[in-house]
């Protein structure tokens, strides 16, 4: 699944600028990676015994309000997201090295790629300002259980990704 996000995006770059416009345009992916994130979200609920992190994890809030979020430019949206993504990289990768359960592993192993790629894809987009550079710090929790990793991403992906995919189209889908 990352890999064909991958290289749907791969398929679309135009020369020194990236272009999401298949990604964007065509609303079954978008819908595609919601189901995605929903089912590994259920798969983890799903695995026996999955422990409690010694050390809590740190995960972004991806709430938002569709008023102020409608209010940013493209580009603060993409930066916003951009920090939360590697927030829930860096989460994930976290709780990877305290999961040796395999069911738990191979889920946490799986939510890793799906927002690796999608993290490592919108540092490729660039609108107003030069590439993304880390050092953000966005709204964040502390969390012990594994499945509010996977409970973050999907409203990640729900939430912000769909509606600034949904943004991007407006301009870029005519």
């Amino acid at each position: 699944p990352g890999l064909l996000l991958l290289t749907s995006f791969l398929l679309h770059v135009e020369e020194g600028r990236a272009s999401p416009t298949r990604l964007v345009c065509d609303n079954r992916l978008i819908q595609k990676y919601i189901g995605e994130a929903k089912d590994m979200e259920k798969k983890a609920g799903q695995c026996q015994a999955l422990p409690t992190l010694s050390c809590p994890t740190v995960l972004p809030l991806v709430d938002f309000s569709l008023q102020q979020w409608k209010s940013k430019s493209n580009e603060t949206k993409r930066r916003e997201i951009l920090c939360d993504l590697a927030l829930l990289v860096g989460a994930v990768t976290g709780a990877q090295g305290q999961v040796t359960q395999e069911c738990g592993a191979k889920q946490l192993s799986q939510l890793y790629r799906h927002a690796n790629t999608f993290l490592l894809l919108l540092q490729t987009f660039s609108w107003e300002a030069g590439p993304w550079e880390p050092g953000c710090s966005p709204r964040s929790i502390e969390h012990s259980h594994i499945t509010g990793i996977f409970l973050t991403y999907r409203q990640l992906v729900q939430g912000k990704l769909r509606f600034f995919f949904h943004d991007l189209a407006k301009d870029l889908c005519k």
